[in-house]
């Protein structure tokens, strides 16, 4: 077929999708929310939730990997279709000076494995305890929820903080860091089991 700009505009409808046009969401543990000689809370978790969807600067929309199971017959390879297995997922956070972020994230590892003693916390014994869900919505240029495109990560936990560099010479910047996730699977409306109602 020859160069055709306009069939190429045609085929572009919507004029792509943006890549910032995004919202992340999680909902933290009560555990991780806890502040200082509290227990934590609805409220406080609410408030690091919203906080997080603002401050959640960059992520990925996931990946799909299923994988093959090779069979040799008279020395011809034959691949049939194995089990399908889920990456990590990671997000870059914008640090604030009250860390409260940061915090949650360290706060929530500690539960899993604390740094002195090497054991998990009461509070983080069952899994339905210290694992999350987590979604990324892509949103549409107009805002029409009838085209967005939105992921549910089940059963999500952190298994990595990233450090923050500092630096006496790093002027006009915001600090930053990375957390990346372990979870059981993702689904999407469309492509999965899962139904979406719109919050």
């Amino acid at each position: 077929m020859p160069f055709n700009v306009q069939e190429f505009r045609s085929a572009l409808r919507y004029d792509g999708a943006r890549p910032n046009l995004f919202k992340c969401d999680l909902t933290f543990p009560t555990f991780a929310t806890a502040r200082s000689g509290g227990l934590g809370g609805a409220a406080d978790r609410l408030g690091l939730s919203e906080k997080f969807s603002f401050m959640c600067r960059a992520t990925s929309l996931p990946g799909s990997t299923v994988n093959q199971v090779p069979m040799m017959y008279f020395g011809r390879e034959l691949k049939f279709a194995g089990n399908r297995t889920f990456p990590e997922w990671s997000v870059t956070i914008i640090n604030d000076e009250d860390f409260s972020l940061r915090d949650a994230f360290e706060k929530w590892m500690h539960a899993l494995n604390s740094h002195v003693t090497n054991r998990r916390s009461n509070v983080a014994i069952n899994n339905a305890e210290y694992q999350a869900d987590g979604f990324i919505t892509q949103y549409a240029k107009n805002g029409d929820i009838t085209r967005e495109k939105r992921y549910k990560f089940v059963g999500l936990f952190p298994i990595d903080v990233s450090p923050i560099e500092v630096d006496w010479g790093a002027n006009d910047t915001i600090e930053e860091f990375a957390v990346t996730f372990a979870y059981q699977w993702w689904e999407s409306e469309g492509t999965t089991e899962i139904t979406f109602t719109n919050a």
